[in-house]
């Protein structure tokens, strides 16, 4: 009778053993699939940061591009602003001859005019 208890005991046992041995099997699976889900995860978000990359380099580029080229514009814009500012210095000088030489031509058919 003594191993008949024991033998119930050791049944008993080994039943929890293997539900234990199910939990564990089951939480392992719910586990593994996690760390999959994971992987994925990470891989997606390495190809995420390879193209955020891709794009920080071609952004940079075009920036440095449009910097350059406002850099051409600007100094484009203060040799044309030095050539406007000749022009009208020497428009305003031509005008003060033709103001000049109206004046002597008005003064000579005067003269002319009072012979």
């Amino acid at each position: 009778q003594q191993v008949e208890g024991e033998l119930e005991r050791a049944e008993d046992r080994a039943e929890v053993g293997e539900i234990k041995i199910l939990e564990l099997e089951e939480e392992l699976r719910v586990v593994a699939n996690n760390l999959k889900s994971l992987e994925v995860s990470e891989e997606k978000a390495n190809q995420r940061e390879e193209s955020y990359k891709e794009q920080i380099k071609t952004l940079t580029a075009k920036l440095k591009q449009a910097e350059a080229r406002a850099e051409f514009a600007e100094r484009s814009v203060q040799k044309l602003q030095k050539e406007v500012d000749r022009l009208e210095d020497e428009l305003v000088a031509e005008q003060d001859k033709y103001k000049g030489i109206t004046e002597e031509l008005e003064q000579t058919f005067a003269e002319m005019s009072g012979y």
